[in-house]
């Protein structure tokens, strides 16, 4: 079910290459044309969009409040309490990363420093058709929430043209998103980057979504700042003969299940951990209901590869850069400074990486194909702007001004150079 390579092979079939197409471009071309309508229609095309799309369009975009309130009725209560919980973790972990505004360098000449100012508007997409993800509205809404923004906009498509999801709602009120809309795929996206004539538009836009989801997030950036765009979910997992193969292979087959695209990889120094595994696989998936998807993922798109050593195996995953990379060696977590690129690390075989998808408050909002080369999860620093501020007495500038003409005069722009003259000639 999952082929055997080696460090070679799997260097050459799985390592990504700079310059791949994250998004189709017949996709592009698709989502190019829907958000120019809407962006020159506003509610008209939106509303042709959601019906060519969804089937049918809601009596009212948004959700009310007496709607949010019934979900609460329509959602166990163990499954709230679990929420509850996760959001608790999620908020713990998130809270330690807030930053407060600071001065840089102070004395009676000069004032440097920094201001942190949440952004005001954000908007959080949340896939929502055949499947609800209600830690995605938590992984998302919470850290902004945190970081102080003002309005949390989540847009989420309604089944069966009426209504959203009743988890998703209520995951919402328990992070403290402003306002629902009713809405999903490329419209959404156009529509709280542009805003119509009764959705507001957004500065930032977070959250995953399919590929046509991520080409719209893909062409309003610029207009509106947006996460990253998301490619197929990944695992990787670095083990040794300590590793429990019953363990290893639900791993694998939980990321697989994600989709056909998913992309799980086993490095381990043992051949055989990786038969043992091989076997394990095999079994999982026989009473899995996502057994086609996953069996197909890990055919396709996962491998077992067969190091001499450690090294190797962190070597590869590091040029990899996977979105989740799972250690399973023993005393795993004295392996971590051998990490240099990975979305989100899970030490020892006791931490799953479900445990963080869901619960455990580092975030889920991951880098995937090969960017966690240059960037991180979704975080509260997602959320903030800094704005850097200057202060120089007179005498500080005298005593700086030769410096800057010097600089302004080698770059040709004269102006520069005279904007400081005026100020220390004129006032000798």
């Amino acid at each position: 079910m999952i082929d055997k390579y080696s460090a070679g092979s799997f260097t050459e079939n799985f390592l990504p290459k700079k310059k791949d197409n994250q998004v189709n471009n017949e996709i592009l071309e698709i989502a190019k044309n829907v958000i120019a309508d809407i962006r020159a229609n506003g509610e008209d095309a939106l509303k042709k969009y959601v019906k060519k799309y969804d089937g049918l369009v809601p009596d009212n975009w948004e959700v009310t409040n007496e709607e949010r309130l019934e979900a609460w009725n329509q959602v166990p209560r163990e499954t709230i309490d679990s929420l509850k919980k996760a959001a608790d973790n999620i908020r713990k972990f998130h809270s330690k990363q807030l930053q407060s505004s600071r001065f840089m360098d102070v004395n009676e000449q000069v004032v440097s420093g920094q201001i942190y100012r949440p952004i005001e508007h954000v908007g959080i997409y949340v896939p929502g058709g055949t499947a609800s993800y209600p830690s995605s509205v938590l992984m998302n809404a919470i850290p902004a929430v945190l970081a102080g923004v003002e309005q949390v906009i989540m847009v989420t498509p309604a089944r069966n043209g009426q209504n959203i999801a009743p988890i998703l709602s209520v995951a919402a009120d328990i992070a403290g998103v402003t306002k629902i809309y009713k809405l999903g795929g490329i419209q959404a996206i156009a529509a709280i980057a542009y805003g119509t004539e009764t959705i507001p538009s957004v500065d930032k836009i977070v959250g995953p979504g399919n590929a046509y989801v991520a080409a719209a997030k893909s062409l309003v950036f610029g207009d509106v700042g947006i996460d990253m765009i998301a490619g197929p979910s990944e695992v990787a997992i670095i083990a040794d003969e300590s590793a429990k193969p019953e363990f290893v292979a639900a791993d694998l087959i939980a990321q697989a299940e994600h989709d056909e695209n998913a992309r799980a990889f086993l490095f381990t120094t043992s051949e055989k951990l990786i038969n043992q595994t091989s076997e394990e696989l095999e079994k999982q998936c026989a009473d899995l209901p996502r057994r086609k998807i996953a069996e197909t993922s890990l055919k396709t798109n996962g491998a077992a590869v067969l190091v001499n050593n450690t090294d190797i195996a962190f070597d590869l995953v590091n040029k990899l850069a996977p979105e989740h990379l799972e250690i399973q060696l023993e005393n795993a977590i004295s392996y971590l400074g051998k990490v240099k690129n990975a979305g989100s690390v899970f030490l020892g075989n006791y931490t799953p990486e479900a445990l963080g998808d869901y619960f455990a408050g580092p975030n889920h909002v991951l880098p995937t194909s090969g960017t966690a080369r240059f960037s991180s999860g979704l975080s509260v620093d997602d959320f903030l702007k800094k704005t850097t501020f200057l202060y120089y007495s007179e005498n500080a500038l005298k005593d700086a001004s030769s410096h800057v003409v010097n600089i302004a005069t080698a770059e040709q722009l004269d102006g520069h150079a005279r904007a400081v003259q005026k100020r220390v000639i004129n006032n000798n």
